[in-house]
């Protein structure tokens, strides 16, 4: 993937697998906006929603998020915790080289300390946490994009092809 300055949200849609309408609704609702914002024309259209890199990034995490199962709300919840608790972005926490690393365990999302540390961030993110041992069934969060879906009728043509 070859990092552009801006991408659109069809553009962002393709890579994370959200839907345009998906992102026009977090937008509406300031969960998540775009780097450039959707502005009326003279001629009464609108502009082009635009996305930076980093944005993406921060998309693809949360798209993960939803396939888990986490809710808008809880979304809501991780981001402004970040924002207000520690004082960074999504994209601060991820990919290990901030100040704390996003773990998940597919219904919750942690975070660790760069001083081990361990905090619950949808439940009770003022409250360290005691954490004995390994913690195998947590994984870290960062930012993949979807792979792209097979075409069904693609492959039946080609089945069909092959067929002698």
């Amino acid at each position: 993937m070859q990092l552009k300055n801006t991408y659109s949200a069809r553009e962002v849609a393709a890579l994370t697998g959200l839907s345009a309408r998906q992102l026009q609704w977090w937008d509406a609702r300031r969960l998540f906006t775009p780097a450039v914002a959707s502005r009326r024309t003279e001629a009464g259209g609108f502009t082009e929603r635009r996305y930076t890199p980093v944005d993406l990034l921060e998309l693809m995490v949360l798209a993960d998020l939803r396939r888990q199962g986490l809710s808008v709300g809880r979304i809501r919840l991780l981001l402004e915790t970040l924002r207000e608790k520690f004082g960074i972005r999504l994209f601060e926490a991820i990919g290990g080289t901030g100040s704390i690393t996003l773990l998940t365990d597919g219904r919750e999302v942690f975070a660790r300390t760069t001083t081990g540390e361990f905090v619950n961030l949808l439940r009770a993110p003022d409250q360290p946490m005691l954490v004995v041992g390994d913690i195998p069934m947590l994984k870290e969060l960062t930012a993949r994009t979807k792979p792209a879906r097979k075409k069904k009728a693609a492959k039946k043509l080609a089945d069909r092809t092959a067929k002698p």
